[in-house]
């Protein structure tokens, strides 16, 4: 092995220990400043230990509660417990398993239930990333250069920055996968039993993660078959009887989603149905590669908070295009150089994750219809993959391997660039309110000027849909003077409930277009349309506020 891929050069050394700063830095900073998604609401209402049917049945009830009643199904209770909280994602979100969720519910109770407090989980975790995915460049590439290169982009990646910053389970993810992946590579390597059954562990810990974990195993296989072929050799062997104990594990939560299909399919159909052309699905799946390295607000976000940017924010917007293609260009020569350079038991590993994860969306999405390709958390295995292509590719170049000096230099340059790029991406990010993974809450904000900024307001609503969840995120940005009259299903009400005059302001959000009708017919109100949403952001379902008069 060459001296210069064994360890870093000094300047290097020294720019990877103020990146890992950074990278610290960005994943603890205004950890409370964005606005709570509805996703994270969801992860609230589950570490609650309350369901969704308890909500309906509660407070849409047609009286008038205050922001606290609201707010109380989005904190800790003590008449709930830790068995409430898998009750309520067996029955109600089968597709997500417990982990995370054991794991959050316990911090909160020592760390609070802020959103600070709830999403400081998320941060802590994602600080494992770095030692196991060095562990993981060591494994596969077996050059420390390369593992070194690699945190350097992890942590001023601005994907990874933001699930960092997020209550939600991609962050143990994002740890889980590289953990799971240097743990079968070692175990091929040293032969023990004691490294399978840590492999087994690790890929127990990745099913109760999540289920998309099952698409790293298939990857997994593949990479096994591949380096090993079918004959059933010892490897083999213990690879099979270790992924079929991890497993077995997971056979418990297996019967929860067998026995719930209909709430998981219920609760994951939105991916299927909604359907795009597929050039946008291609276009959006490649779009969002390049978040790994770059990320800057675009068109969508300006709409929203008009005044959030600096001029700064529309020069990157401008230079974005030929940025994204130059890093696309990147991704694609860093894979074939991986392919054409290294081993196959290297290039075959990163080939076999980034195939299986995204044929199994891709394909469904262009010749049945759907948007799961264009989801970005679903591809964090690909993003990983790439990123380490990307690090073998620079290692390599700025390494004495090179074939001349001019390649060093080019290599540092485009690392340096690489780097700028996520530290600009992350900084912006991290002051900002509203980012890309909020896409479904962009209106929350506005809404919530407008709403606040009266004397005395009562925002009245129904449960159609799933209107309760996008009630409980935006009362994360609403004043305690606010108070709601929530509705039940009005295609089951023969009176719809009177609605008091004694608030300065009366706003309906959201409602169904039932309620506004009859509230018209019925209880003389004149309704006029005060925020739009669609015009924020006309591809998805937007909240619209109508004043009542």
């Amino acid at each position: 092995m060459n001296q210069n891929l064994r360890l870093p050069p000094n300047w290097l050394r020294f720019l990877i220990i103020i990146l890992l700063v950074l990278g610290v830095f960005f994943r603890f900073a205004n950890l409370d400043g964005k606005v709570y998604s509805i996703e994270e609401a969801a992860t609230s209402l589950r570490i609650s230990g309350y369901t969704e049917q308890e909500i309906r049945q509660q407070i849409f009830n047609g009286k008038v509660i205050s922001l606290k009643d609201l707010q109380r199904y989005q904190h800790l209770n003590p008449e709930k417990t830790l068995a409430d909280t898998i009750k309520g994602l067996a029955i109600e979100e089968p597709q997500l398993p417990p982990l995370y969720y054991v794991m959050l519910r316990s911090w909160v109770q020592w760390f609070g239930d802020s959103i600070t407090g709830i999403r400081s989980l998320s941060a802590v975790i994602s600080l494992l990333v770095f030692p196991c995915l060095y562990w993981l460049c060591i494994e596969l590439f077996g050059l420390p250069l390369v593992a070194w290169i690699a945190i350097a982009l992890m942590a001023v990646s601005p994907f990874f920055m933001l699930y960092a910053q997020e209550a939600r389970l991609y962050s143990l993810w994002t740890v889980i996968i590289p953990l799971t992946s240097a743990a079968l590579l070692r175990a091929i390597r040293v032969k023990t039993i004691f490294s399978w059954v840590f492999y087994s562990l690790t890929l127990s810990l990745a099913f109760y993660t999540t289920v998309l974990s099952g698409l790293v195993a298939i990857g997994h296989g593949i990479y096994v078959v591949g380096t090993q072929g079918i004959r059933l050799s010892k490897t083999l062997s213990a690879y099979l009887i270790a992924s079929i104990v991890g497993l077995l594990t997971f056979a418990p939560w297996i019967y929860v989603i067998v026995n719930y299909f209909y709430a998981s399919y219920s609760a994951t159909e939105w991916a299927s149905l909604r359907k795009i052309p597929y050039v946008f699905v291609i276009v959006g799946f490649l779009s969002n590669i390049i978040r790994v390295f770059f990320d800057v607000p675009n068109k969508l976000l300006w709409q929203a908070l008009p005044n959030t940017y600096q001029p700064i924010d529309v020069i990157l917007g401008i230079i974005s295009l030929p940025l994204f293609l130059s890093i696309l260009f990147l991704v694609g020569y860093s894979i074939y150089f991986l392919c054409l350079k290294s081993p196959k038991r290297v290039w075959l590993f990163i080939v076999s994750l980034i195939a299986v994860n995204s044929l199994i969306f891709l394909l469904p999405d262009l010749f049945i219809g759907g948007i799961r390709a264009v989801i970005p958390r679903f591809q964090i295995p690909n993003y990983m993959c790439i990123l380490l292509a990307v690090a073998y590719l620079l290692a390599i170049k700025i390494s004495a391997v090179s074939n001349s000096f001019r390649q060093q230099q080019i290599g540092k340059i485009i690392m340096l660039a690489l780097i700028s790029c996520g530290v600009i991406s992350c900084t912006i990010s991290s002051q900002s309110n509203l980012w890309w993974n909020k896409y479904f809450n962009i209106d929350n904000i506005p809404i919530a000027r407008i709403i606040n900024q009266t004397q005395s307001p009562l925002v009245i609503s129904d449960s159609g849909g799933s209107h309760y969840i996008n009630i409980l995120s935006l009362s994360h940005v609403l004043d305690p003077k606010v108070k709601f009259q929530l509705i039940s299903k009005i295609e089951d009400l023969t009176k719809i409930p009177s609605i008091s005059n004694s608030f300065s302001d009366l706003f309906l959000l959201n409602p169904s277009e039932i309620l506004r009708e009859r509230l018209e017919k019925e209880q003389k109100f004149k309704t006029n349309l005060v925020f739009d949403g669609s015009k924020i952001n006309p591809w998805k379902s937007d909240l619209f506020l109508w004043k009542l008069e």
